[in-house]
């Protein structure tokens, strides 16, 4: 099973997550992001190009697959504007033991960072907005699996 959902609406973590607890693993690993507030930011807003960025994330989950047994795997990602302390992106993988569902979790979520086609603007309590640059630490995390 293999979930992607992109979307503007709130993410409700228990929606995608209920869907890999129904397939009868053992083991059952999520990832939530929230939007922080990283020097002032009150919001930040995300861009993508639809077919692009879901392609991007359905070979992701593939790809971990391919690596480890799994059962499913869901990605739900926000895009337009998220307010600090939202969640903006759940990651979920489901197997038969935790360890491969550990894994596949820690890879999907390091891997999205680097290679689905999202941009990242923040926006700060004072009006003010910028775009963000891509950072040396999340290359560094997604190197560790190739």
């Amino acid at each position: 099973m293999k979930i992607v959902r992109i979307s503007n609406a709130a993410i409700q973590s228990d929606a995608g997550l209920a869907a890999l607890a129904d397939l009868g693993g053992g083991g059952l690993a999520s990832f939530t992001g929230i939007v922080r507030d990283d020097g002032g930011v009150a919001a930040i807003e995300l861009e993508h190009y639809p077919s692009m960025t879901e392609a991007s994330l359905h070979r992701l989950i593939d790809d971990a697959t391919a690596r480890w047994s799994l059962l499913g795997a869901v990605i739900t990602h926000r895009v337009g504007i998220v307010p600090v302390g939202a969640p903006v992106v759940v990651v979920g993988a489901a197997s038969l033991h935790r360890a491969e569902a550990l894994e596949a979790t820690a890879f999907l979520i390091d891997r999205l960072k680097t290679e689905a086609p999202f941009w990242k603007r923040e926006h700060y309590a004072d009006g003010s907005a910028k775009w963000v640059d891509a950072k040396a630490s999340d290359d560094a995390r997604a190197e560790r699996w190739a």
